[in-house]
């Protein structure tokens, strides 16, 4: 149930800024809240993976209800005694973000990003890509080093 609820805030939170993002950063384009280091910038995402392989907007909707579906098929022909707070907190993440990128992409066409780190060039970002990569994170450290540990 925890990890409904993570996800169910995740899904909030992303929906939230990118109106937000919408609403403010389309008149101003940016705000630098660190200059030159990390600004709040308005970018219309019609790729995947930080705005990569533009277009293709079906193949990303099918992908994305795909890796949702088999994740929670892992999850759920895991045994119940060995899904560690990884596996369920990172399938969370993972599927919290995805469906708050595919959202924006059925009803607009693109994702909103805002997060723009420059000292580094770092490709513009939100909250759902922010759980998705988190969430890999966690899948992985699951899969590698907790996947014979028992549940919390």
């Amino acid at each position: 149930m925890i990890y409904t609820i993570i996800a169910a805030v995740l899904i909030a939170a992303d929906y939230i800024t990118k109106l937000w993002a919408e609403r403010v950063l389309t008149k101003i384009s940016s705000i630098p809240l660190i200059e030159n280091v990390f600004h709040l910038t308005y970018v219309e995402n019609r790729g995947i993976a930080f705005g990569m392989f533009s277009g293709g907007r079906v193949v990303f909707i099918a992908v994305s209800i795909i890796v949702m579906a088999v994740l929670l098929i892992i999850v759920f022909k895991t045994p119940k005694d060995t899904r560690t707070v990884w596996l369920k907190g990172g399938t969370s993440l993972v599927i919290a973000g995805a469906i708050g990128n595919l959202i924006e992409r059925l009803v607009k066409g693109y994702v909103v990003d805002f997060f723009d780190f420059r000292l580094i060039n770092f490709p513009v970002f939100n909250v759902a890509d922010i759980a998705v990569c988190v969430g890999v994170v966690m899948l992985l450290i699951h899969f590698l080093f907790a996947e014979d540990s028992k549940s919390e």
